[in-house]
């Protein structure tokens, strides 16, 4: 079943999870995950203040969306502990996962409000059809990413872009707190980059905490507050300029590491058999 197709069907209740004061948007505890014997985890741990951003960076099948998928609580973890606001992932509609867009079938027949108001589906509630007021909703969060124009359009005419950025609409019209955004700038170009990262910066003064995966080391060092460096294990976690040291992006990337400057893009690639380690594991999820 394709991405937007679970959307579409997503139509049981979800439990608004209340907050708990002074608590971390999200807390991760030696957190492990396993798939079978592999683990794809190790004891993983930091935490977040509402409005930061950070992004997660390591090879391919580093563990990058299984970690996104333990903390929205779509697969178990084995050991530790995730919290969001104090609470365990699972209820919250305060998460939004942004998956990879090479993961959705544009072949979809959506418009672009269609998608988005799906993002209303967890405050409708169960057997509730979206009202005016939904509607109004929608549009405003098209305008924050500067969509409305294209409200009607059919999702598979868009650009790159223009996908994320409807994404990221969606995530809004679901009234999340934490976005999970898993390789947001893959296939993008840099005009279409600092779209996506004007948006995140309009998101930081509305408290929005945002964690991204990305290959691209400047990027994340010069525009996140905070870096995970990942390969299933935790190899650093603090600002760019401090984690990117020689010494851990081998330890990252083994001998298998490449630097690739690419204009103004500094890209760290790996030479690994699968795209992803969400891929590899698909079946198991």
């Amino acid at each position: 079943m394709t991405f937007l197709k679970q959307l579409r069907k997503n139509t049981l209740p979800v439990t608004h999870v209340p907050h708990h004061a002074g608590q971390p948007t999200l807390e991760v505890r030696n957190l492990s995950v396993r798939y079978d014997q592999l683990i794809a985890l190790s004891d993983i741990s930091f935490s977040l203040e509402p409005g930061e951003r950070i992004a997660v960076v390591g090879p391919n099948g580093a563990g990058k969306s299984t970690l996104f998928k333990a903390i929205a609580g779509i697969h178990p973890y084995s050991t530790g502990e995730v919290k969001i606001y104090g609470h365990g992932p699972g209820g919250h509609t305060c998460i939004a996962y942004l998956p990879q867009r090479s993961q959705v079938d544009w072949n979809f027949p959506a418009s672009v409000a269609d998608v988005v108001m799906m993002g209303r589906i967890s405050q409708l509630g169960p057997l509730r059809w979206p009202k005016a007021s939904d509607w109004d909703y929608v549009r405003r969060c098209l305008q924050v990413v500067g969509l409305v124009d294209l409200e009607e359009r059919q999702i598979g005419e868009l650009s790159g872009g223009q996908q994320q950025r409807m994404f990221i609409a969606r995530a809004l019209a679901q009234e999340a707190e934490l976005m999970l955004m898993d390789e947001p700038f893959t296939g993008l170009d840099v005009p279409s980059q600092n779209d996506i990262l004007d948006i995140l910066e309009q998101l930081r003064l509305k408290q929005v905490t945002v964690l991204a995966s990305t290959h691209d080391l400047n990027l994340a060092s010069e525009h996140f507050d905070q870096v995970l460096l990942l390969n299933r294990r935790q190899l650093g976690f603090g600002p760019g300029s401090e984690i990117f040291t020689t010494e851990r992006l081998l330890k990252a990337y083994g001998g298998h590491l490449r630097l690739v400057e690419n204009g103004e893009q500094m890209l760290a690639l790996g030479d690994t058999c699968c795209d992803d380690e969400g891929d590899q594991h698909e079946h198991l999820a």
